[in-house]
């Protein structure tokens, strides 16, 4: 295989040798496999509540029969072997961004192998964090809607507990757990771990209790009643394909939180409690199924399908049961929402989508952050899930679309990945990727059939999330075309100054500028209206990189262009605050010599007016970027620039 060893290539963060950014020292690998299972297997580790019974429920149709129990059951244990363990596990969990994973790390990797954003996998990332967006709504939906349910399991709550109660009891949940992110999660993450651990612990008790039922069952573990199944069931085969993916919902987060946790104690994690925990609990659904089909069948009546998770649990301890499984749904949808301001975090580094105001809620827990504009739409989204589906199994057929078009989009980054920056030839490359790639479209096919009833929703979600930021990058390039194709060369305007000086006046004036050799339109609004210039002027540049962090010794750079002038560029990975003050700080070090006391930030604020040239941005989306822009983040507050001494100066742009 030609090129580097990918162990080697991969960049991965060993927890083992890595002490800088997330402290991955081999001191902390036993506390790190403990907070991965709280925080990455949440959503993976509810599944249960739902797949087995909504994937039974779609091989039942016409009737259920022991072979579509063993069918399903060996459909789930292979999906689970498969696309998590062989695919993101094995594979996908290597090929990190220095340590950080997750779908736009591996778009910015993708990024440095082209030498460059190109369309497709700017295409790829928008597409991939668009749909993570969906899985944001729906997740927290579906966890709280089968927990719930539950209770309709429960001696004395199955008569007036029915649909409307179990809907207005999980927007009371919800509304709770959105409304609690504000004040930040660092101080009760702590017991996530421990809680999701004893959850995980009880799904293989309950497992172990009921395989008892019927021994049989373990033979499913052979992937040929899976073969079976598929090859005997047409149609319906693929929809249960569909229903059955809902057992793998949550892989993505292995990569995403792989970051805070390293790649060794998420992966000791999934090998020692996770999978096996979850194989076993299916395992005990499949025999409690089977036996209550055999019952049925001596009985000469049909088995109809039921809540077989619940049903697990002897009656005197099911209501701890749907209290406890409440519990782990909330953990669940909290990782998932705290995976949607992560990402949101990177989108904003990387260009994706405007300057959001991002609150820090915890000063020694990596990755808590507080994203307002992305709670809220979250909220409202899930509450209109909620309100529409009405119910879990409804809300199963919009589930796995938006999940299984996000490994799509990651394993096609994957390629390039190991194409071009692990440097596998063409062969190498396509046969590690094809295979995995056949196996998620598989899966994205099957779910397709659910769109008329229900997969709509995500794909809209999608859709519109992808436009918008489609739309946003479009016209950010335009403007910034726009801006430099108009404005005085920065040369032009030093050599009008040297020839007709302006005032001085005390102090260091800073401009913001994205384009250092353009003259910043601050700048010229400053000397125009003002008629004097600072004795020394900082022209500054943010450059986003597409690595998660930027050394302290490489992020800055000084470069002394005359006696008045200097420019200075501050580089920041995409999972970094900038902080322009703080970087500023260490410029004395460089030359750069002021007092931030004595210093004014001059920032241009842009309003954008139409144009009448032929290839003017079309009304539409001028308005809607107008609207990006105008609710977007204050430069002051996103780069924690002192308020006191900012000045902001106002200039029209046509588009």
């Amino acid at each position: 295989m030609a090129g580097k060893d990918p162990l080697a290539a991969s960049d991965t963060v060993s927890p083992t040798s890595q002490t800088s950014h997330h402290g991955h020292a081999s001191s902390r690998f036993w506390p790190l496999a403990l907070g991965s299972v709280g925080v990455v297997f949440g959503d993976i580790g509810t599944s249960p509540l739902y797949a087995f019974r909504d994937a039974l429920a779609e091989a039942a149709r016409d009737g259920l029969v022991r072979a579509e129990i063993m069918g399903v059951l060996s459909l789930a244990l292979w999906a689970l072997i498969l696309v998590v363990t062989v695919k993101y596990v094995l594979f996908l969990m290597r090929a990190s961004n220095k340590g950080e994973g997750g779908v736009l790390s591996l778009m910015a990797l993708a990024q440095q192998g082209a030498a460059g954003r190109t369309r497709l996998i700017f295409a790829l990332g928008a597409i991939g964090a668009a749909l993570f967006y969906g899985d944001g709504v729906i997740t927290p939906a579906i966890s709280v809607l089968s927990a719930v349910e539950g209770l309709k399991s429960v001696r004395g709550f199955d008569g007036w507990f029915g649909t409307q109660e179990v809907i207005i009891t999980s927007l009371v949940i919800l509304t709770a757990l959105f409304t609690f992110q504000a004040k930040g999660t660092a101080k009760v993450a702590g017991v996530f771990g421990p809680v999701m651990v004893a959850w995980f612990l009880c799904l293989g008790a309950m497992g172990v209790w009921h395989i008892k039922d019927d021994p049989s069952v373990l033979a499913a573990l052979s992937p040929t009643y899976a073969v079976y199944f598929l090859t005997h069931h047409g149609l319906t085969g693929f929809m249960v394909m569909g229903a059955v993916f809902l057992t793998v919902t949550g892989a993505e987060a292995l990569t995403a939180d792989m970051g805070h946790f390293g790649r060794g104690p998420i992966q000791f994690s999934w090998f020692s409690l996770a999978l096996p925990m979850l194989a076993l609990n299916y395992f005990g659904q499949a025999a409690l199924a089977s036996k209550a089909l055999a019952a049925a069948e001596a009985a000469g009546h049909a088995l109809p399908n039921a809540d077989w998770f619940f049903l697990m649990a002897p009656h005197q301890w099911r209501f701890g049961l749907v209290l406890f499984s409440g519990l782990a749904t909330v953990i669940a949808s909290q990782a998932v929402i705290t995976g949607a301001f992560s990402l949101t975090q990177q989108a904003i580094q990387l260009g994706l989508l405007p300057r959001m105001d991002i609150k820090i809620t915890s000063t020694t827990e990596a990755g808590q952050i507080y994203v307002a504009p992305i709670n809220w739409l979250l909220f409202v989204g899930v509450v209109l899930v909620v309100l529409s589906f009405r119910s879990s199994s409804a809300l199963a057929h919009a589930y796995g679309i938006s999940v299984t078009g996000t490994m799509v989009v990651t394993t096609m980054l994957a390629f390039i990945v190991v194409r071009h920056v692990w440097k596998w030839s063409l062969w190498a490359a396509l046969a590690l990727i094809v295979p995995l790639l056949a196996l998620d479209l598989t899966f994205f096919v099957a779910n397709l059939l659910k769109v008329l009833t229900g997969g709509w929703a995500p794909l809209a979600l999608g859709a519109g999330l992808c436009l918008l930021m489609s739309i946003f990058v479009t016209a950010t390039e335009r403007l910034r075309a726009k801006l430099s194709k108009d404005g005085l060369p920065f040369a032009d305007f030093r050599e009008m100054i040297a020839r007709r000086p302006a005032a001085s006046t005390p102090g260091t004036a800073v401009y913001l500028t994205a384009d250092p050799d353009t003259t910043p339109p601050a700048l010229m609004h400053s000397l125009k209206h003002f008629k004097v210039l600072h004795e020394r002027n900082v022209l500054l540049r943010v450059v986003n990189e597409t690595t998660p962090y930027v050394a302290d010794e490489q992020r800055i750079e000084t470069q002394k262009l005359d006696e008045r002038f200097w420019l200075v560029t501050l580089h920041y990975g995409y999972m970094e605050s900038p902080n322009l003050p703080k970087a500023l700080a260490v410029c004395r070090k460089q030359g750069l010599k002021f007092d931030i006391m004595s210093t004014s930030f001059f920032v241009s604020r842009r309003t954008v007016v139409p144009s009448v040239a032929q290839d003017a941005l079309p009304a539409w989306k001028r308005k809607l970027f107008t609207f990006l822009t105008r609710n977007a983040a204050d430069p002051t507050t996103f780069f924690h620039l002192p308020p006191g001494r900012v000045v902001e100066l106002g200039t029209q742009v046509s588009l």
